[in-house]
């Protein structure tokens, strides 16, 4: 095999076996930041055997084998014993050979709890949002500091210095590497949701730069959460969200033209929606609410998404169901952004002048005002009115709001529609 072959299989190999490394180490090491350094250390040892002596059959077991023996061998030199928690270091002082045993014999233990208890690690509430996000994307998703970084248009160091601190802060904190209990488990959950549905939607619709999209943030997040929701089967907000993303995602190859640019929801073709996504979504939605979850906020979310999934054209899309569902979300879980979605769905179902009437009530919100997507709504409800002279202030407006370049290219474009007859707009 090439070299360069070899590279990209290693690549995908560490991809999918790293968490388990890390995870595995982590429960007896009880220290992330080095059961990460451990499994750099394997990386390393791949990258420099595997392009002259081939990839193993299982590179998994070999990768895991040989963070294994780092990990002995650290332990037999004694440089470990400082590094451990108190329990651990007190077995070794008694005896060293036997927590050695332990150590190998437990590495070869299943790993699905780790893989959750490492979830509640890099998704832990003593941590910033912006470090869960690049924890988890390194810890479990693979990923690089550099490609963190791109995704989220950072500056390399910063993303680096995120993820040392959050270790570090891990570490101060010495926050234990286990599940929750049962009465801290749902507030911990949903930082694990919410860490990986950030994820997702900074995919869906990118905040800055010049793409509209960026799948692999998509990818990545549904993969985490599919994985969540093997470990969790019974937490009926994990299946809730699976659904909301499976849905959402099943939308992707139709929200862009071959140019990059931005097709609105009621303009997208249809018939490219991934019907595959959209039975897998559905199939996890009605799972979340077989375990009694039909009212959470992902699982309402995904009911609003399946509204759209299941009718064949723009025109059969239920939008009075979907205010209902907006309304009730609104009851759960308040906020200025869930009244504007709420808003456009009214203004679908009863009209703009419907619509306009919420939306005005929100223009007065402090958390709205630098949120480009209110001037959004607005300039199309107004547009939809015939009220063109209004209409293009409010899409200029949105556009200098907005950090993404064919989202502005977009709404600059509305603008100028303002002054031309009309044409068919939908919001997005």
């Amino acid at each position: 095999m090439p070299a360069t072959d070899t590279h990209r299989t290693i690549d995908a190999v560490w991809r999918i076996e790293s968490p388990r490394l890390i995870a595995g180490l982590t429960r007896m090491l009880r220290d992330v930041g080095l059961a990460e350094e451990l499994a750099q250390d394997a990386l390393v040892v791949a990258l420099e055997q595997w392009p002259t002596s081939g990839v193993p059959d299982n590179p998994g077991a070999w990768l895991m084998t040989t963070a294994k023996r780092r990990a002995i061998d650290r332990l037999r030199r004694g440089k470990l014993l400082e590094r451990k928690h108190v329990e651990l270091m007190h077995e070794l002082e008694a005896a060293q050979e036997d927590a050695v045993s332990k150590v190998e014999a437990a590495l070869d233990d299943p790993i699905g709890d780790d893989l959750l208890r490492l979830m509640f690690i890099a998704c832990h509430p003593v941590l910033s949002v912006e470090a869960r996000v690049a924890l988890t994307l390194r810890l479990l998703g693979g990923l690089t500091t550099e490609e963190i970084a791109r995704a989220f248009l950072v500056p390399e160091p910063t993303i680096a210095q995120r993820i040392v601190r959050a270790k570090r802060s891990l570490a101060n904190a010495q926050v234990p590497f286990e599940v929750p209990r049962a009465e801290e488990l749902p507030a911990r959950l949903s930082s694990v949701l919410g860490v990986i549905y950030l994820v997702f939607n900074e995919g869906y619709s990118a905040t800055a730069g010049d793409d509209w999209m960026r799948p692999t943030l998509c990818e990545e997040a549904l993969r985490l959460g599919r994985v969540l929701v093997g470990l969790v089967p019974r937490e009926a907000e994990a299946h809730g969200l699976v659904a909301l993303m499976e849905v959402q995602a099943s939308r992707a190859h139709s929200r862009v033209n071959a140019a990059g640019e931005p097709i609105l929801l009621l303009e997208q073709n249809r018939a490219q929606w991934d019907q595959l996504l959209i039975r897998r979504g559905l199939a996890a939605l009605d799972h979340a609410e077989k375990l009694g979850g039909a009212l959470g906020p992902y699982a309402l979310q995904a009911a609003i998404a399946a509204c759209h999934a299941r009718a064949i054209t723009a025109e059969d899309t239920d939008w009075t169901r979907i205010t209902e569902l907006y309304a009730m979300l609104a009851q759960l879980a308040p906020s200025p952004v869930v009244e504007l979605n709420r808003a456009v769905a009214v203004s679908m179902a009863f009209g703009p002048v419907a619509g306009l009437e919420l939306v005005d009530a929100l223009t007065a919100e402090p958390t709205l005002a630098n949120y480009h997507l209110l001037p959004t709504v607005r300039g199309d409800l107004l547009f939809r009115l015939g009220r063109f002279d209004e209409a293009r202030p409010e899409f200029e407006r949105a556009a200098s709001l907005t950090q993404n370049m064919r989202e502005r290219e977009l709404l600059l474009g509305r603008a100028r529609a303002c002054a031309r007859e009309p044409a068919s707009q939908n919001p997005r």
